[in-house]
């Protein structure tokens, strides 16, 4: 594995130095999942929660996370996304959410991919909070990457 790119020498935080790196082509898409009662599933299938429909508001707060994800992350840098989509689909376990950003950039989006589907998640949680307090978050994590230096990535499926 090769050294942390956000430590410099001296083991300090740094914010990575682009300026020479080619602007490319850029994607990410990240998952997560959360985990409900049958109950408030089926709320969320019937009628929504008592704030409105969960995975149309999910939807948008994760787009708009992932617009603000340098304001968030410390050293992350602003990008000009020029496409995010968050799907929210609901089964039998709860919501499963997945993100997808690119840019044409000098850095990846995986920052950015991430950060949607966390808050997204999180925006499941607080709609659905007063139905159910035992829902959990689970499984955040990069499914794929395409573009810049390091290559591609694809997630292995599960065997």
């Amino acid at each position: 594995m090769s050294q942390l790119t956000h430590l410099d020498e001296e083991g300090h935080a740094r914010m990575v130095d682009t300026s020479e790196k080619p602007i490319t082509a850029r994607r990410a898409v990240a998952s997560a999942h959360v985990s409900m009662s049958a109950e408030t599933v089926a709320a969320i299938r019937n009628h929504g929660t008592p704030k409105g429909d969960p995975l149309e508001t999910a939807r948008l707060a994760g787009i708009v996370a992932a617009k603000r994800t340098a304001e968030l992350i410390p050293l992350c840098h602003p990008l000009p996304l020029t496409h995010v989509e968050v799907r929210a689909e609901l089964l039998d376990s709860g919501v499963h959410l997945e993100a997808e950003v690119a840019t044409r950039a000098q850095t990846g989006v995986e920052m950015e991919a991430l950060t949607a589907v966390s808050v997204a998640a999180l925006t499941v949680y607080d709609m659905c909070k007063a139905l159910d307090k035992a829902i959990t978050i689970t499984d955040i994590r990069l499914e794929s990457k395409t573009g810049g230096k390091s290559g591609d990535y694809q997630r292995e499926a599960n065997p």
